[in-house]
């Protein structure tokens, strides 16, 4: 099952109070009828959310992993456990979330909710269909590629979020590695069925995942190197920071080392030796997912997922990424005229990577110098959001440099949330490793795509919703969550910013790059296009550094359909802000229309339409009542 299908439920809720518009007249006394309605709304709705609250506790009860990444460590059997992989398990979570949708169905009353659990509802029932079309398909999508794979999922959980604070959840820790073979053992299983289908990776993938997997049983205690292995490093360091004596710990260290040895190791041998067999079945090709069995069918399946919307075609999407390119490519002609640069559009690109006037000193000088401008980008943002925004975030947003143990790993900029609880704020990233991947032009539109009003501003608003239940406020749908961010980029030149001409082709070179992913990804998938058909088309259309190139076409080609997701939900967003402006004229307000965006959680975009109709026909409605 995905993460999004356990998130079905509830916290505590408070729910919101409605209130009467203000009028020059004492308002009418309630009628014993009007009193009526309202508490069995408020009943209902406790009812529905009562359940929710319910069903998201049972269902993460089938999670162990889910529950460790959510940081409930409460459960230590649960903390010693993997989510169960095999096919009968992902058909019974199927099952529950079918029995769950039909039970919502027949023993709730829609009509008798608030519009707010309303708008829950039918989230819960997209989530629903989605998932089961989905589950059609669950043997299309690759279980080991050079991106992700539980070859890394696991430890990655192990090393990166499985907390050892004690010696229950050291013992914890090892139960999970004694049965990580096993596991492992049933994912390797399951890539030979999809091969014997006709289901295999491009060619490229496989040498990256066999020399990943063998990265995790290099180093002791799998050879005399001297140097630990990824998880006994981890492990070792977890106990030997516990306050126990030093035999426990001796103890505790031997044992891993034996799990390592007698289960992981032959399960990552046996991965290795399967992958290799699969790479010659692949035999040189890179295909996308045209070549699979389905694949038409698949991939529009993919589309439907990751637009969240049922009525654009690949043809569509591929359309609109060519006029979006030459419209994006018109505007940056523009600024070239406007600062007097003669050349081709290509050689503009070559001169903003190149000129040393759009780099930091890569210095730790440079690197305090960049903060600096960073966060003074995010004060002025914030300083303007009240004219532009109704509810802005209640949790603080910090501008940060990755930090030196992840520095490596970590991709230029990102944006992470602060918890629940509102303790820890959010968390805007930016790796200065290399101050030459950091050009000045480029730093607006990602302080406004990575914090605000981008990911921070969604992110925090949906987590801090009041009476939603919690699967609303943390479900993720790129459409919307990229798509939001994508639109905070556009929305920085609507509030003023982006005045340096250069600082707006950075924001225009990042667009081009979004709108040459719809070419790309729906050329590869449904048109047939090799790969490098697609990296010509990249090199020749967007600012892209040729080395980063392939990568990303790589990545296209093994996730269908998930690289159109931000420009898709992007646009869908300015086309819904457009339809209010056209229809509401003066009464169109920013900070309405935001609101109606952002405090719903991250909806499918098709609900996103309902709810922006909703707010265009009441502000009609108010405006002909007046």
């Amino acid at each position: 099952m995905s993460f999004r299908s356990f998130l079905t439920s509830t916290s505590a809720l408070v729910l919101l109070a409605a209130c009467s518009p203000q009028t020059s007249e004492a308002p009418a006394a309630p009628t014993a009828a009007s009193v009526a309605e309202t508490a069995a709304v408020q009943t209902e709705t406790e009812r529905l959310n009562a359940w929710f609250d319910e069903q998201f506790a049972a269902e993460l009860a089938f999670s162990p992993e889910g529950k460790t990444y959510l940081g409930m460590l409460d459960d230590l059997e649960a903390y010693g456990q993997w989510d169960d992989p095999s096919e009968a398990a992902f058909r019974a979570g199927l099952q529950r979330a079918a029995d769950r949708l039909r039970y919502m169905q027949e023993n709730f009353e829609y009509d008798a909710l608030t519009e707010d659990a309303q708008v829950s509802w039918r989230f819960a029932e997209f989530i629903a269909a989605n998932d089961a079309q989905q589950g059609e398909f669950r043997d299309h999508n690759y279980t080991f590629t050079q991106f992700f794979g539980p070859h890394t999922g696991m430890p990655t959980l192990l090393i990166g979020y499985h907390k050892v604070e004690n010696l229950d959840q050291a013992e914890a820790y090892l139960s999970r590695l004694s049965s990580l073979g096993d596991t492992l053992e049933i994912h390797t299983m399951q890539a030979d069925e999809q091969a014997q289908a006709g289901i295999v990776a491009p060619a490229f993938a496989y040498p990256i995942v066999i020399g990943a997997a063998q990265r995790f049983i290099t180093g002791a205690p799998f050879d005399e190197t001297g140097v630990d292995s990824p998880i006994l490093a981890d492990f070792r360091a977890k106990v030997e920071a516990l306050e126990i004596d030093d035999a426990a710990k001796t103890g505790l260290i031997d044992r891993a080392i034996t799990a390592l040895t007698d289960g992981v190791a032959p399960a990552y041998q046996h991965l290795i030796e399967v992958m290799e067999r699969h790479a010659e079945l692949a035999d040189g090709r890179n295909d996308g997912a045209w070549a699979l069995p389905d694949g038409g069918e698949y991939y529009r399946s993919q589309l439907t997922n990751y637009t969240t919307r049922t009525d654009l075609s690949a043809a569509d999407i591929h359309q609109t990424g060519l006029d979006e390119v030459a419209r994006i490519h018109g505007e940056m002609r523009a600024i070239m005229e406007q600062v007097g640069f003669e050349g081709t559009l290509q050689e503009f690109f070559a001169f903003l990577r190149t000129d040393p006037q759009f780099y930091y000193a890569d210095t730790d000088e440079g690197r305090a110098a960049y903060l600096a401008d960073a966060t003074a980008i995010i004060d002025r943002v914030m300083d303007a959001a009240p004219d532009y925004f109704g509810q802005l975030p209640a949790a603080d947003l910090e501008v940060r440099a990755v930090e030196e143990y992840r520095i490596t790993t970590a991709t230029g900029a990102f944006y992470e949330p602060g918890s629940l609880d509102g303790t820890r704020p959010g968390a805007y990233y930016i790796n200065l490793a290399n101050m030459a991947e950091s050009p000045t032009y480029q730093m607006e539109t990602l302080a406004y795509h990575e914090g605000a009003p981008g990911h921070h501003f969604q992110s925090s608003l949906a987590q801090e919703l009041e009476g939603a239940p919690m699967f609303q406020r943390l479900t993720w749908y790129s459409a919307y969550g990229e798509g939001w961010a994508l639109y905070a980029e556009n929305l920085g030149k609507d509030m003023g910013f982006f005045t340096d001409p250069y600082m707006d082709f950075g924001r225009l070179s990042y667009e081009v790059f979004r709108a040459a992913r719809l070419v790309v990804d729906t050329g590869i998938h449904d048109l047939h296009w090799t790969e490098q058909q697609a990296v010509d088309y990249m090199t020749e259309n967007t600012p892209m550094a040729d080395t980063d190139i392939q990568s990303e076409i790589r990545r296209y080609i093994v996730w269908p359909g998930q690289a159109v997701s931000y420009k898709i939900g992007m646009l869908t967003i300015l086309e819904l802000r457009q339809r209010a402006m056209d229809q509401l004229g003066d009464d169109f307000d920013w900070g309405e229309f935001h609101d109606v965006v952002l405090t719903h959680g991250s909806v499918p975009l098709t609900l996103l339409e309902e709810l922006v109709d909703a707010y265009i026909a009441d502000t009609l409605a108010a405006r002909s009542a007046d």
